[in-house]
């Protein structure tokens, strides 16, 4: 492996700060790879623009609740929910092109010691990358698919909350509290989603949506350096985490 990976929390259509977080960084295209931890889109001013630049800069994320919701809007244009972020794109003289290259992107990636996904890890699983390998994006009934995506608190046997906020009582937990009882699990956990509880820094445990959509920080996280960057968002664009 040469160069730096750059993790990076959720971007929610901050370009601005996106391009500033890199520069912070120092980031080298040259060496460099970018991985975003999901939810590219939505929420923010500059959806298009946030995709747009990922892919110019060859960056390979995992894909997030929001990106997922969106595609399966595409695809799908009965589906609930308001659709301003996809005709935005679709708008857009790439608009098609990008869609595309966001619906390459995996729910997961994995290295030998680092494993990123959106969301969660859910405790029955074993490699949460060959776990998820293949499964349909689309299929919104697919319960792994689902927990990969928007899991927070959950029990020893992956069972979820009605809620998460308030936070739940006994027996639901943070769900990477579950990863860290792994034993002989060397890698750490990069993932974002969790914008009320921010920055999570714990053994084998990376969580980096800091709320730069909700006027925080937009965070990175360099596993080569083992060092946090972060950059505060312009303004407050979204009214809740």
């Amino acid at each position: 492996m040469t160069g730096r990976r750059i993790f990076i929390g959720d971007l929610q259509g901050c370009r601005e700060e996106f391009e500033a977080l890199l520069s912070r960084v120092a980031y080298d295209p040259a060496g460099d790879t970018l991985h975003p931890v999901g939810d590219l889109v939505n929420r923010g001013p500059d959806s298009v623009g946030c995709v747009r630049l990922c892919r110019d800069l060859g960056a390979e994320p995992v894909l997030g609740n929001h990106d997922v919701h969106m595609l399966r809007q595409w695809h799908d244009p009965s589906w609930r929910g308001r659709r301003t972020t996809l005709e935005a794109l679709l708008a857009a003289p790439d608009g098609e092109e990008l869609l595309a290259w966001l619906e390459r992107q995996p729910l997961v990636r994995g290295w030998e010691d680092v494993v990123c996904l959106h969301a969660g890890v859910h405790p029955a699983w074993g490699d949460p990358v060959e776990w998820l390998s293949g499964r349909d994006l689309l299929d919104a009934g697919d319960a792994d698919v689902e927990f990969a995506l928007r899991a927070r608190h959950c029990d020893a046997t992956g069972a979820q909350p009605e809620s998460d906020w308030p936070p739940p009582g006994d027996p639901f937990l943070p769900w990477d509290h579950f990863w860290r009882e792994r034993a002989g699990e060397p890698r750490t956990v990069v993932f974002g989603h969790w914008a009320r509880r921010g920055l999570v820094e714990l053994e084998r445990t990376r969580g980096l949506d800091t709320g730069c959509v909700y006027g925080g920080e937009l965070t990175a996280w360099i596993p080569e350096e083992d060092r946090l960057v972060s950059v505060t968002a312009r303004k407050r664009w979204h009214g809740g985490s």
